[in-house]
């Protein structure tokens, strides 16, 4: 699993450009379906808007993007370099246009349109979705504390504890950091406690 950028959450910004009304919108999305579904629910929220205009870049490389009437290539498309720019995946931009009267031109559409989708990408904030390994520790009590002790070293986390004959503990930790961990925690405790890798996840870390 190889880490790439999402957004952090979702957002909405406004703003006006020669008394257009323009409000757009970041989510994090998984699937070309959800994308859709989102954007039929903003198209429902704003029917009598001008424009919905929307693009989307999913992880497995799927890139969608549509001007909904503005003129071609003024506005899905700087929406979608600036999400490119940031080599940002799994991401919905859609900003909806309320014409103010005045035309702003080709160029002025372009800029407004990547503008919004950059500052709605702002307010969002990015995360990065970081491969996560899940490790079984079968502990004895009197080593308990010492195993735990040991988690915050490596940014691991605690999931779970299962009191039974011993303690059986769930942990998750940064995937490169976890023969690191197995090895440090096996010298730690004499050999008497050895993890046992369960799988892999992908989670989002927020950057900054």
């Amino acid at each position: 699993m190889t880490p790439f950028k999402v957004p952090a959450g979702e957002s909405e910004i406004e703003l006006i450009e020669k008394k257009s009304r323009f409000i757009s919108r970041i989510f994090q999305i998984e699937t070309a379906e959800q994308a859709q579904e989102i954007l039929q629910k903003i198209r429902k929220q704003h029917w009598d808007a001008s424009h919905n205009v929307h693009a989307y870049i999913l992880e497995n490389g799927v890139m969608r993007m549509s001007d909904d009437g503005e003129p071609q290539g003024t506005a899905g498309m700087p929406t979608l370099e600036v999400l490119r720019k940031e080599d940002i995946k799994n991401v919905l931009c859609v900003t909806t246009r309320y014409f103010g009267g005045t035309l702003l031109g080709a160029g002025g559409l372009t800029r407004t349109y990547g503008k919004a989708c950059k500052q709605a990408l702002d307010a969002a904030g990015i995360a990065v979705m970081q491969p996560f390994d899940f490790y079984r520790i079968d502990c004895p009590y009197g080593l308990l504390e010492t195993v735990r002790r040991q988690l915050g070293g490596f940014d691991a986390a605690e999931e779970s504890a299962d009191y039974g004959a011993s303690v059986v503990l769930s942990v998750c930790l940064p995937a490169e950091r976890g023969g690191d961990f197995c090895a440090h925690l096996i010298d730690k405790t004499n050999g008497a406690v050895r993890p046992e890798r369960q799988g892999q996840k992908l989670f989002a870390k927020k950057l900054g």
